[in-house]
């Protein structure tokens, strides 16, 4: 999951007496620190009005100041205070809708008994077939325990649910991939295993969300093998694309090279290493990985954490030990997959010239913008109220949209490469600048551009089962 930083909203139901001038609510909203963002009239009586106000406000702890500071004016009576973002989720926010009616006993016939048994045979005598007769060939389960909810930690499947729902309409509005939420009453590793491959019949591909590390590792990689759709981890691979294709774009603006430079890693969880990852295969041969717990991971060490172990052997060829303030000494590239308040002004002073940060720790970035602007030279973060949002967004839904319209068996590395150059493709090079290395998740071009080159590495990478029409 990614979450991003912006302002808070409610909706304030207000009777206000004829008597009383607008301008007296929108001042008292004004002294609040809120914004009028919509007015609608309810209701018109004799002697009064009922209106609903959206206020925009920086944050819940403000909204009881709200309140206060409007019912302090006279004439206006406080009816209800809504918060938008809960009316949105009243009752959910996906449903279930039939593509065909049913409005007489032929149509009945076709869809179910007895039409409905010749069409199971021939799923039957082929399976392939179930990717053109049912909602397999579009369908993606996002699949969660709640362990490892962005921001919010171990809560839990049934509180994990409106994330999940969010995700799925994402899908569905990015990229016309039908989805659903499953989430799983168990953190028994071998049970999700078990159920993912049970339920796996029904779906094109497996969206793996908010698992706890490591177990996530061992789950992705056994359903990787043990099953014939594509898998795909978001909070590990979606956010390495989106990461990769930042850096492409930021390094073309410094003028330096993927083999040439030198990369610091704050965090080796399940983002940090799959990000660590991408970036081997993409060239970079200097990494370095710090964690608070144990400081910088090199091949001398030994390490509890197999995960530490791997990130240990596979980087660091300069064998430096320490601190992230010894690491980030002539560093090119700062990634931050931690948390708030790890990097300091003084740590980005020992970066090379023309310094690159991801501070992609969320809700709080590793530094903030403001502290890091004067001394390095490219900033992005995972918020969307900063430039250079680093957004997982900008890559699932085009990735899945490409592994199922080619049936991929999965989604391998050449795959998110082409994804990452994808979407750093989609900024020209008359637009791109240091405040505008990504695109946004909103730009048309993003789904398409992944989902085509998606498609041709799963062909030339031989995981494609079908080759689309415009690529024959």
């Amino acid at each position: 999951m990614s979450t991003s930083g912006g302002s808070y909203s409610v909706i304030v139901r207000l009777e206000i007496s004829n008597e009383t001038m607008f301008f007296n609510v929108a001042q008292s909203i004004h002294n609040a620190g809120g914004d009028v963002i919509a007015i609608d009239m309810v209701s018109n009586r004799k002697t009064s009005t009922i209106r609903d106000i959206t206020v925009g406000i920086a944050s819940k702890s403000l909204e009881q100041q709200l309140i206060d500071s409007i019912a302090k004016v006279p004439g206006v009576q406080v009816i209800n205070v809504s918060d938008r973002t809960f009316l949105m989720h009243l009752g959910g926010k996906l449903e279930v809708k039939s593509k065909v009616t049913v409005k007489n006993r032929e149509d009945l016939s076709h869809v179910y008994t007895p039409g409905v048994a010749r069409v199971c045979t021939a799923i039957e005598q082929d399976p392939s077939k179930a990717y053109s007769l049912t909602i397999k060939r579009n369908t993606v389960a996002v699949i969660t325990d709640g362990t490892a909810v962005l921001g919010l930690g171990d809560i839990g499947p049934l509180a994990s649910m409106p994330v999940m729902e969010g995700k799925a309409i994402l899908f569905k509005e990015m990229a016309n991939v039908d989805s659903f939420p499953i989430c799983l009453d168990t953190k028994d590793t071998e049970e999700i295993i078990k159920i993912v491959k049970a339920i796996a019949p029904v779906f094109g591909g497996i969206n793996l969300e908010d698992i706890s590390s490591p177990r996530c590792f061992e789950i992705e990689q056994r359903l990787k093998e043990e099953l014939d759709i594509p898998v795909f981890h978001d909070d590990q691979h979606g956010t390495a694309v989106v990461m990769l294709a930042g850096l492409i774009n930021a390094l073309k603006l410094v003028g330096k090279q993927m083999s040439d430079i030198k990369v610091v890693f704050s965090g080796a969880g399940a983002a940090g290493i799959a990000c660590t990852r991408i970036l081997l295969a993409a060239g970079v041969q200097n990494v370095i990985g710090v964690t608070r717990s144990v400081g910088v991971l090199h091949r001398d060490g030994v390490y509890t954490n197999p995960m530490h172990q791997w990130y240990a052997n596979h980087t660091n060829p300069n064998h430096v030990t320490g601190t992230l303030s010894d690491a980030i000494v002539g560093a090119d590239v700062f990634i931050g997959l931690s948390g708030p308040g790890v990097l300091s002004v003084e740590d980005v002073k020992k970066m090379a010239p023309d310094a690159i940060v991801f501070a992609m720790a969320n809700p709080d970035p590793e530094i903030k913008p403001e502290d890091a602007e004067g001394y390095v030279r490219i900033i992005a973060t995972g918020r969307s109220d900063y430039p250079n949002q680093l957004n997982n967004v900008l890559c699932f839904p085009g990735i899945f949209r490409g592994a199922l319209d080619c049936q991929a068996t999965m989604i391998n590395e050449e795959m998110k490469l082409a994804a990452a150059y994808a979407i750093a493709s989609i900024v020209s090079d008359e637009e791109l600048n240091e405040q505008n290395i990504i695109p946004s998740v909103f730009n048309p071009q993003v789904v398409p551009s992944v989902r085509k080159n998606v498609i041709q590495a799963a062909i030339e990478t031989g995981v494609a089962k079908k080759i689309p029409r415009e690529f024959r």
